[in-house]
């Protein structure tokens, strides 16, 4: 089968990336193999092959928002049926027995396992996953309509709802690209009142169609007091930016799994009045399964830019250049 693997990490410029070829995988007794019809291209993705986010082993394939059809299962996955349609996300497996898994919050696993980090993703023509964390897709969302959500939107969806911001009350995006353009629309559907701070003329003309209320440069202020922020982008000096949006007692989500250095707050400006700063930490198959069920609902539509699959690495070089709006996908078969 047709594999992309993260040889050499390095700026993108150097293709990262090499096109290999490798044996079909066989699936574990908890496995299903999957043969890949679209995979999304995330930002991490780009982090992997760039040596921002260490490879947890050589020849890794990236790719983590994958959909697919079963062709194949282990001999304990009844969960599952040959040709079922299904989604594999960033959270690839838990151990299911530390303190975390056991109060619910899987997505602080102590030893997880992640899709296109610690095993192979979707970057290729199969994949495997584990029956158990692989998602059933319903009908009404097609193969490149549900592949963004498998991260942007599971991600954005557990960012928005860590933000807490209250019923009609107004949410700051900063950065807005796959993730945020899906998170602003089911925030809107929500009733809130979407502010967007971005680079590119073409996000932030995405982001007034979309319906936000306003779209500026990443490092304006905000035209209103913020309830609550969340940011997208993976640039730490618009921590303080964010945070002093904030109105009393909001918080700022930071989305993102890899962040540039934060420089030094200054409390009486940015986190005074109970202003809150909180990570967000892959997600949870709740997050993901409420995500699936709701998205179809509130009428979320992806804004995807297809690339063939023997493009990848111009696909993560464009999403590095900032080239596209939305969320790019590949087409593997």
């Amino acid at each position: 089968m047709r594999a992309w693997i993260v040889d050499d990490p390095g700026p993108i410029d150097s293709r990262p990336l090499t096109l290999v070829d490798r044996p079909l995988p066989e699936p574990g007794p908890s496995q299903v193999r999957v043969r890949i019809s679209v995979c999304g291209v995330c930002r991490t993705d780009l982090h992997l092959a760039e040596g921002d986010l260490p490879a947890r082993r050589h020849g890794v394939v990236p790719g983590h928002e994958i959909v697919g059809v079963v062709d194949a299962l282990g001999s304990d996955t009844a969960r599952l049926a040959l040709g079922q349609r299904v989604g594999v996300a960033w959270l690839g497996a838990t151990d299911g027995t530390c303190r975390y898994c056991r109060a619910g919050r899987e997505n602080l696993c102590t030893s997880p396992t992640f899709t296109g980090w610690d095993v192979d993703g979707g970057y290729a023509d199969y994949c495997l996953a584990e029956a158990a964390f692989a998602y059933a897709l319903p009908d009404d969302l097609d193969d490149e309509q549900a592949a963004p959500l498998l991260c942007a939107g599971i991600i954005g969806y557990r960012a928005l709802k860590l933000a807490e911001v209250p019923p009609g009350g107004r949410l700051g995006i900063y950065g807005f690209g796959g993730s945020a353009h899906l998170t602003a629309q089911i925030a809107l559907a929500q009733g809130l009142e979407v502010h967007v701070l971005t680079r590119g003329e073409h996000n932030r003309q995405l982001a007034l169609e979309l319906g936000c209320a306003s779209a500026g440069g990443s490092h304006d202020e905000a035209p209103v007091r913020l309830d609550g922020a969340i940011l997208f982008a993976p640039a730490g000096d618009l921590v303080p930016v964010a945070l002093r949006a904030l109105d009393r007692g909001a918080t700022l989500a930071t989305a993102g799994i890899w962040l540039s250095d934060v420089p030094s707050l200054v409390y009486e400006d940015e986190l005074f009045y109970e202003r809150r700063l909180r990570s967000v930490t892959a997600n949870t198959r709740q997050d993901g399964e409420e995500l699936m069920r709701i998205a179809p609902r509130l009428g979320v539509k992806a804004t995807t830019v297809p690339y063939p699959f023997d493009d990848a690495d111009r696909a993560l070089a464009d999403l590095a250049a900032g080239a596209f709006s939305g969320a790019a996908v590949l087409r593997v078969t």
